[in-house]
């Protein structure tokens, strides 16, 4: 049981409650409950095994003793007896993007739709059409849906499975015959998604740490087991590969294992060129005694090269970059002042403005920007002129109460279908910052969707460009853009380009961050936090900037508050 195990429970249990039409007070409690489960700064598992949960807000009588069950036998009753109410593959509609528990309810009452199988069935029988609030464009879309899924049915989401990965890596560590443990393959290279994950181990017992990798408590099933590599597949069908070798060829099958494919061809053929041959074991060749390697660098410097980051490894410029030494020196995530485009209760955010601000000080950020929806975004409850004034008077009111740390008031303003904005010049004036996002229409052509970004970009008061490509990877492909055209109507602006770090969207794709950086648009590495724990997702961004060659000056919130103060009130064609 982990404090995750927790708080998935809690968010089944509102689904299940809203599947069920029951009252959404109590929906919403223990909606509310899981995120106060996630975020919660003490052992809240272990205060949840010894009952005291009492006096936390958020936690009522009902869910602490529900917490209490959980956490010292595993399983909830309450939880089960509501979950065998319903098909077990019902739940798996709710992967598809689009299909919320309304439309779900409506599909399994109406059509007794239980399972993805049988909702394929029935769109292609057109009996979803006829459904009220369904219609032929919606079916269209849940098959597209669920073609789209089947498509990434292998493959996961870097961000989702990092807590998986920290946590196998600590137990590999803690084994006595291991001395050395590292990722690697393309969760190493920060690749967006991954279809499998790469461990490798030093060790003089290959066979034992092999043997024992299979037994860890994630492992579903054993692929294959060898002296020196096995291969599993976890309980969220994930595959892992472990390598064990001596701890002299460890770097070398670091190196090998971390790829790319394209990288690695690059660097053997560089290698021969220098009368050496480099595999997954070492250095052969007349003149490899002469190298001595400890690290994974050594392999770069003995073909004099600088140490290439592995986010770099992509075969795209990289390795003519270290033998010129021009690699950028990467951005860390200490380097981060503050971040921008962040949601609160006002719109449809899970947590307060205070506490937005309260885990961002907490995380040592010296700055936040708000960014609730505009009004357009309904079904984001956006904000009205009215309300939008409000909130930024409430944001003044802190920031004169507490001059420690800065609030920037801003909004996510939608990007209309003609490329104007959804709030009036007057009204935008009167914000520190603009973020500016298309959130509908998104069928328009390449040329169209261009053009209507561009425009928006022309305003005076678009700071930044938000979620550039609107993809949410594995279930909705980015609507066309020019990738170029805009990133030159951004430089020609000066309008900054978020990367938007929610592990769903890292948005601007890192392929097109280098021309950005090389044209002189800067990129703003913004959570869209929904959530205080989402603010968390900064160090995914970073991952994700670094992959984009970008460094500490090519990033906005790296700047202090008076830098980014500066900034924001100077005139955007002086900026």
């Amino acid at each position: 049981m982990t404090r995750e195990k927790l708080a998935d429970v809690l968010e089944e249990i509102a689904l299940l409650l809203e599947l069920k039409g029951d009252n959404p007070f109590k929906i919403r409690a223990y909606r509310q409950g899981a995120e106060t489960v996630r975020n919660y700064d003490g052992d809240i598992l272990q205060l949840a095994k010894d009952n005291e949960l009492t006096g936390i807000k958020g936690i009522g009588d009902a869910l602490r003793d529900k917490l209490h069950e959980l956490a010292n036998t595993g399983a909830l009753a309450f939880h089960d007896k509501l979950r065998a109410e319903f098909p077990p593959g019902l739940f798996d509609l709710f992967d598809l993007q689009g299909l919320g528990p309304k439309k779900v309810k409506a599909l399994y009452e109406a059509l007794a739709i239980s399972s993805i199988p049988d909702l394929r069935a029935a769109c292609e029988a057109d009996q979803v059409a006829k459904l009220p609030g369904f219609g032929a464009k919606t079916q269209t879309k849940i098959l597209e849906a669920i073609t789209l899924r089947d498509t990434f049915a292998d493959t996961f989401l870097l961000g989702g499975i990092t807590p998986l990965v920290e946590e196998i890596t600590a137990l590999l560590r803690l084994h006595p015959e291991v001395s050395r443990v590292a990722t690697a393959g393309s969760y190493r290279r920060g690749k967006e998604t991954v279809h499998d994950l790469d461990f490798l181990v030093a060790t003089k017992e290959t066979a034992l740490v092999c043997e024992d990798f299979t037994t860890l408590p994630h492992v579903a099933s054993i692929i294959v087991c060898g002296d020196t590599k096995a291969s599993v597949r976890l309980k969220n069908g994930l595959q892992c590969d472990l390598r064990a070798v001596s701890n002299a060829q460890f770097p070398f099958a670091l190196q090998y294992f971390s790829g790319s494919k394209e990288h690695n061809v690059a660097l053997r053929s560089l290698a021969l060129k220098q009368g050496l041959s480099l595999n997954e074991y070492g250095f052969t060749g007349e003149t490899a005694s002469q190298f001595e390697v400890h690290e994974e660098a050594d392999i770069y410097h003995a073909l004099n090269l600088d140490f290439i980051p592995p986010e770099l490894r992509e075969n795209r410029g990289e390795i003519e970059a270290a033998a010129e030494h021009t690699l950028p020196r990467l951005i860390e995530l200490t380097q981060l002042r503050g971040t921008f485009h962040n949601h609160t209760t006002a719109s449809d955010g899970h947590d307060t403005l205070e506490a937005m601000a309260a885990e961002a000080i907490e995380l040592g950020l010296q700055y936040l920007g708000i960014a609730d929806h505009s009004k357009s975004s309904f079904q984001a409850n956006g904000l009205s002129e009215t309300r939008l004034l409000a909130q930024i008077d409430a944001i003044a009111q802190r920031n004169a109460a507490d001059p420690t740390f800065r609030l920037f008031a801003g909004s996510e303003v939608d990007i209309l279908k003609d490329g104007s904005l959804d709030f009036d010049d007057a009204l935008l004036a009167q914000l520190d910052y603009c973020v500016a996002s298309v959130h509908a229409s998104f069928t328009l052509s390449e040329d169209e969707m261009t053009r209507r970004i561009c425009r928006a970009m022309e305003n005076e008061h678009v700071t930044m460009l938000g979620h550039p490509t609107g993809r949410l990877l594995l279930k909705r492909e980015p609507y066309a853009i020019n990738h170029a055209m805009i990133i030159d109507c951004a430089a020609e602006t000066r309008t900054i380009i978020e990367l938007n770090c929610s592990p769903m969207r890292l948005d601007m794709d890192w392929r097109w961050w280098k021309r950005a950086r090389d044209k002189g648009v800067l990129c703003s590495i913004n959570p869209d936090a929904h959530s205080t724990h989402q603010l968390h997702h900064l160090g995914l961004g970073i991952r994700l900037a670094r992959k984009g060659w970008l460094r500490k000056q090519d990033v906005f919130n790296t700047r202090s508050v008076a830098e980014i103060e500066a900034f924001l009130k100077t005139p955007k064609a002086q900026r």
